[in-house]
């Protein structure tokens, strides 16, 4: 076996693991919106924030946990004023107010649904990119946005309920939970590179518990510990299997592969939450979503690629 090899081998090990662990992840988000559409079906009068302060708290241990272990393990060096307000802002954008938009759109669409739009976030990161680099949208690029807003414009016209007030007040929150989940791609690379991607999900997730238990106690005081045990177990599920190990494994595999390549293998999330949705949920899978979502995910596939 020759040096160039040997050197094909040792570069391919990293990004299989990369995919890997992205692949996995995707599968623990894709899950998510199942999760949280079952919570709904609980109880009428449960919103958004309290699913999420739910699975918030539950998280919390998690990341306070692996953040002391991280540095005390490797004794890293403290984090500059521009790194902390990077942290704060990200935390924001990315686990707190893209969760609460996400969130907040499933109460009104389904899960399907919900995972085909949210997915429209590597088209944006596109956009974001294209705009702060202040360069022209390629050909390549410009018409898989179009085919990709083609395809959700087919999961519209194939929902059961039809386009009315609530598909579409919950397809503008979940897209706007999209174009802050874009932002916090965009923005989390280089941070990521610095402070490695441990500590920068324990950080930012930390934030984000903090900020959503203090919008639940505004909102609805101390309610949140005399709950029913079902809101625990399902919050317990999306604490540990939805939302710890996919954060860290998300962003290891940015970490190893890069946001694009990321984005490209994620993209098959959607795929997994149709057939969980079909599976849990008894969501009708018509040809219509079948042809809107082969859309989105072609054109993921080129704007990743590209």
């Amino acid at each position: 076996m020759n040096t160039e090899d040997l050197s094909a081998r040792s570069m391919s090990r990293p990004v299989l693991v990369g995919m890997g662990l992205v692949i996995i992840a995707a599968l623990g988000f894709a899950s998510k919106g199942i999760f949280i559409k079952l919570a709904y079906a609980l109880d009428e009068d449960i919103d958004a924030i309290s699913i999420m302060a739910i699975r918030m708290l539950l998280s919390l241990p998690f990341f306070l946990f692996m953040a002391i272990q991280t540095t005390r393990r490797h004794r890293q060096p403290g984090l500059t004023s521009q790194d902390v307000i990077a942290v704060l802002v990200l935390g924001f954008l990315g686990y707190y107010l893209s969760s609460f938009l996400d969130f907040s759109g499933l109460a009104y669409i389904s899960a399907s649904l919900e995972r085909m739009i949210l997915y429209l976030y590597p088209t944006l990161v596109v956009i974001i990119t294209a705009m702060i680099s202040k360069r022209k949208i390629s050909r390549t690029e410009r018409n898989a946005l179009i085919v990709a807003y083609l395809g959700i414009l087919l999961m519209f016209v194939s929902n059961q309920t039809g386009i009315g007030k609530n598909l579409l007040i919950g397809s503008v929150f979940v897209f706007a939970s999209a174009c802050s989940f874009a932002i916090f791609m965009v923005g989390s690379h280089g941070v990521i590179k610095r402070i490695g991607s441990v500590r920068f999900t324990s950080y930012s997730m930390t934030i984000a518990v903090l900020l959503t238990l203090i919008h639940y106690s505004v909102q609805h005081g101390m309610q949140l510990f005399s709950l029913t045990m079902p809101f625990y177990i399902i919050g317990l599920v999306l604490a540990i299997f939805c939302t710890v190990l996919p954060s860290y494994m998300m962003n290891a595999g940015i970490h190893r592969i890069g946001a694009s390549r990321t984005a490209m293998v994620s993209a098959a999330g959607p795929v997994m939450t149709l057939i969980l949705a079909n599976i849990v949920l008894n969501e009708t899978l018509s040809l219509l979503q079948l042809a809107g979502m082969a859309l989105i995910l072609v054109s993921i596939y080129f704007v990743a690629k590209k």
